[in-house]
């Protein structure tokens, strides 16, 4: 029962697909990418864990099947790594608390300006307090 559930909310997620940020936050009810699948443009895997031990979600940039030799981290032509800059920086997203707050140097992207934590333990929002532009 529990699979098949999994399965429902994960067809659901695709059918009416999320934004990054709340697809960031719902990232382990995403599909496993796998070899041989016919993936559909603005679909979204997962495929590896982060430093966080949190699911990477991809978005499918064009129709294809895939292949053993084709991860998705591997192949920026069919895939775009959710929660990233095109030039690799991280999206800044709003921490629950001290456990994933950012800190002192961490880079991120918000609202289109490239910041720099300035403090260690930061939880507030770039351009608010605790972050310099770079």
């Amino acid at each position: 029962m529990a699979l098949q559930l999994r399965k429902m909310l994960a067809l659901l997620l695709q059918a009416a697909p999320l934004t990054e940020e709340d697809a960031r936050t719902v990232a382990d009810m995403y599909e496993p990418w796998s070899a041989g699948v016919k993936y559909s443009q603005g679909q979204i895997v997962k495929s590896g864990v982060d430093g966080n031990g949190d699911a990477v979600l991809y978005s499918v940039i064009q129709k294809h099947t895939s292949s053993a030799n084709g991860l998705p981290g591997d192949t920026p032509a069919l895939y775009k790594r959710i929660g990233f800059t095109d030039a690799g920086i991280p999206l800044w997203t709003q921490p629950l608390g001290s456990s994933d707050a950012y800190k002192k140097s961490d880079v991120v992207s918000h609202n289109g300006v490239v910041w720099i934590s300035d403090v260690n333990k930061n939880v507030g929002e770039p351009g608010v307090y605790g972050w310099s532009k770079k």
